[in-house]
């Protein structure tokens, strides 16, 4: 099946069968699909938290608007952002670079002077806005690939994340939440699975400047 066959296959799923679990091997394709996402700079300003433990996803339940599709999902996926930038988050990124590309160390000064000199000015809270929405990008692409491997999805951001950042110590880890993705296998008597996906037309969707 093409790209656009499975993402015309999934959809937010409302009810998992929790007997279904992901198996690694397709849970490891998910992230790594997220992984491989652009950032920019380069810098994976997030990371990818992955919760299969049954009591971690009944303690996190609560903080959901839908407690039952955490719990009875096969893993949770907990994309959490930077809380800020800093130098030393920077240089280690482009440290890796350099190393991996058999490149001096500060090959790249001049550019992350540039990008230290716009981050390390701002406050954290625009710091986080920027290190949030780089994480989307890699949360479609976690899409994608779960559609791709026939294991269903559902994104969320309704949920409490001061408590899902306690229980998973991310303050911590100088991390936010700001997603989640919950993984496996739909529910027979999930009520929208046989639901037509409704989409804007495309002639309302796409603005053409020619």
């Amino acid at each position: 099946m093409s790209l656009i066959d499975d993402l015309k296959w999934r959809y937010a799923t409302k009810k998992y069968d929790p007997t279904k679990k992901v198996s690694q091997e397709d849970v490891d394709k998910i992230i790594e699909a997220a992984r491989l996402a652009p950032t920019s700079s380069g810098l994976q300003q997030f990371r990818v938290l992955v919760v299969s433990n049954q009591d971690i996803k009944e303690k996190l339940a609560p903080s959901s608007l839908n407690p039952e599709v955490m719990v009875d999902c096969s893993h949770v996926l907990v994309f959490a952002a930077w809380d800020r930038y800093t130098a030393e988050r920077i240089d280690t990124i482009y440290d890796r670079i350099t190393d991996e590309r058999d490149l001096p160390r500060g090959r790249f000064g001049s550019y992350t002077d540039k990008i230290k000199n716009l981050y390390l000015n701002e406050t954290a809270e625009e710091n986080f806005v920027h290190t949030a929405r780089q994480s989307y990008i890699a949360f479609a692409m976690a899409i994608a690939q779960a559609a791709e491997l026939k294991v269903d999805s559902t994104p969320a951001e309704g949920f409490n994340n001061a408590l899902v950042d306690e229980l998973l110590n991310l303050k911590q880890k100088g991390l936010k939440s700001v997603t989640l993705l919950y993984l496996g296998y739909r529910d027979e008597n999930d009520w929208l699975a046989s639901m037509k996906k409704v989409r804007n037309p495309v002639e309302e969707f796409v603005i053409e400047y020619k």
